[in-house]
């Protein structure tokens, strides 16, 4: 088995995180550094990873994740903040993320020990759509809400089409449902800043046709089988 889909496997990473981390040296094969992305994996090897010693997962997981603001989207923090992974514990899998929301972002995240999914859903080919609910600043005006729909320039990138629609209009502020096909850093927050509309607070609704609903913030659930397989035919 080549090296990243064993890592993904396990559960630690994508295929292409994994190749990341073989790069720059985290991963160590029977003792010795291991830096070649094409290795193959086999019968009796020990795979470390950081330093602790990984064996890919027979059972699939695959959760839906509220995550709460003031939580990092990754495995590990250099800055020791909280991490997502914690919330998951009990499940007792290595669990990644798919994707990430900002450390200020709460709401729906995919998590799964399904290298092979992750990898495809994080893809830009397949455009899975992602919906948020942004609390912002002032007055959306039509004019801005029309910009928002075409595409604005967030700083060296222009986003495509997307779906803007105002869920509540406040004298002094306003709450906007926006739907993206990309997933660039910071993105919804850089959009309405583009049309001078400044968020506030910024929740992940939607995943494709998977909804967050009534899960409470901080809570997960597994996936239904009907929602996986929706997943995998995207």
């Amino acid at each position: 088995m080549r090296l990243n889909k064993y890592i993904a496997q396990a559960g630690l990473a994508s295929r292409r995180k994994a190749d990341e981390m073989t790069k720059n040296g985290n991963v160590k094969v029977n003792g010795a550094t291991v830096t070649e992305m094409g290795y193959e994996v086999k019968e009796g090897d020990v795979v470390e990873v950081n330093g602790d010693v990984i064996k890919p997962s027979k059972a699939k997981i695959y959760i839906m994740l509220n995550k709460p603001k003031g939580y990092i989207t990754s495995a590990k923090d250099e800055k020791d903040r909280p991490v997502v992974t914690e919330l998951v514990t009990e499940l007792g899998e290595r669990l990644f993320p798919v994707g990430r929301l900002d450390y200020d972002t709460s709401g729906l995240l995919l998590m799964t020990n399904d290298g092979e999914l992750a990898n495809k859903l994080m893809h830009p080919k397949y455009h899975v759509a992602k919906t948020y609910r942004a609390r912002v600043l002032g007055v959306v005006s039509n004019e801005r809400l029309a910009r928002l729909r075409k595409g604005v320039d967030i700083g060296g990138f222009v986003t495509s089409r997307a779906k803007a629609e105002i869920v509540k209009q406040a004298p002094n502020y306003a709450i906007v449902d926006l739907t993206i096909q990309e997933g660039k850093n910071r993105q919804v927050r850089k959009m309405f800043n583009a049309v001078g509309n400044k968020v506030m607070e910024l929740e992940r609704t939607a995943v494709g046709e998977l909804y967050l609903g009534r899960l409470k913030e901080g809570g997960y659930r597994k996936l239904t089988k009907s929602e996986i397989e929706y997943l995998s035919n995207l």
